[in-house]
């Protein structure tokens, strides 16, 4: 069936089959292989083509923002084949589009509409394409030797010249370029800004809220904990979520193996304990009184690790809560003077009302001694 594009339309995208260059890593000597995209506007056949060292996404992607801008506009439909990387799960009634590639679409204002399965004929253009890039490109280079990437490129935009800008269509008696600037080009929509290439991987949330990307975890709100999550991640962001809403974005991180947790992530439990550090627990107690500095200094000195006591610690300031910052200082008091180091003794006494009653006088012999260096009676049991 002969068909009729509208200008503007259509742009249909593929890989060249064949049409591979050999490429010499000039430092290593080592031999790879270039892959040729091709891209063709509809009404207008104009032509673009580039080379990339694979068929994948980030080279898929590359090639549509190259044509993109070699175009200067963006047409109404991408066209591909039912490549992989364009489409996941191809259907006659509703194919699944990749994510990135529909994204990158969608960015530039534009919808995929993929070929139907088996049906080659419905990618004419490109295949027409593909012939004369093979005929008119591949076969005059195929004895050269190319030292990088772009010097193929830089092969390829000469001939993408002499194709679009010289050499007119035989049936029509005009060229390409001068077809895509009378006719397509003022159907074209504008270029937006730069497109940022971004994966998409699905992950599923740890239960502790974090969701690992390349050995670094991110938080996300711990009520999603469990859940499985979409992750959208450029060189410098991420971003995180769940049917559809965004409910995380995080800056980028290293693969170091470490946490990044945002605060309000955390349930708030998790974030009242998060909050405490042995600093500001002496920077509390410092706060109430210089019984209770002291008591938690020794109760935080006694052991080998600060940690060990820090709920101790965490429990005595919190009884500034019911009892009054002046009574836990004077029952602080009371509990150096008898030797208590616990929670449960300066509970009791505040609980007794001890901390209202005078001590006994002790002699200036008796009197403890308050000193950094001086163990205590725990260091001998």
């Amino acid at each position: 069936m002969r068909q009729s594009h509208a200008v503007g339309d259509k742009l249909f995208v593929d890989y060249a089959g064949d049409g591979v260059l050999v490429v010499v890593d000039g430092l290593t000597g080592e031999r790879r292989t270039a892959q040729v995209f091709v891209a063709v506007l509809g009404a207008s056949n104009f032509t673009y083509a580039q080379a990339t060292w694979t068929q994948g996404l980030a080279g898929w992607i590359s090639a549509h923002v190259g044509t993109l801008a070699a175009i200067d506009g963006v047409p109404a439909l991408l066209v591909p084949d039912n490549t992989n990387v364009a489409v996941i799960k191809a259907s006659l009634y509703d194919p699944q589009i990749n994510s990135t590639y529909a994204e990158m679409a969608a960015h530039h204002g534009a919808a995929v509409l993929s070929a139907r399965p088996r049906k080659p004929r419905d990618n004419a253009k490109v295949e027409q394409a593909f012939l004369i890039v093979e005929r008119w490109l591949l076969g005059r280079v195929r004895h050269r030797v190319f030292y990088s990437l772009a010097e193929v490129n830089a092969a390829i935009g000469e001939f993408l010249t002499r194709l679009n800008e010289e050499r007119p269509i035989r049936r029509l008696g005009v060229t390409r370029r001068r077809l895509l600037e009378e006719v397509d080009r003022p159907a074209l929509k504008l270029l937006p800004l730069p497109y940022v290439y971004a994966n998409w991987w699905i992950r599923r949330v740890s239960l502790d809220y974090h969701v690992e990307l390349e050995k670094h975890y991110y938080s996300i709100p711990h009520r999603f904990a469990r859940a499985e999550v979409e992750v959208r991640f450029t060189t410098r962001t991420v971003e995180i979520f769940h049917r559809g809403e965004r409910i995380a974005a995080h800056q980028r991180m290293s693969g170091n193996h470490k946490h990044t947790t945002v605060p309000k992530h955390m349930a708030s439990s998790h974030r009242r304990y998060a909050g405490w550090t042995i600093a500001r627990i002496r920077q509390d107690a410092a706060a109430i009184g210089p019984a209770t500095s002291a008591l938690c200094d020794l109760i935080l000195d006694e052991r080998s690790h600060p940690e060990q006591d820090f709920r101790a610690c965490l429990g005595i300031l919190r009884l500034a809560a019911s009892y009054g910052r002046e009574r836990l200082d004077s029952a602080a008091a009371r509990a150096i003077d008898i030797g208590a180091r616990t929670y449960g003794s300066v509970k009791s006494i505040l609980a007794n009302n001890l901390d209202r009653r005078s001590a006994p006088q002790r002699s200036a012999d008796d009197a403890p001694i308050l000193h950094a260096n001086i163990r205590g009676p725990r260091y001998y049991n």
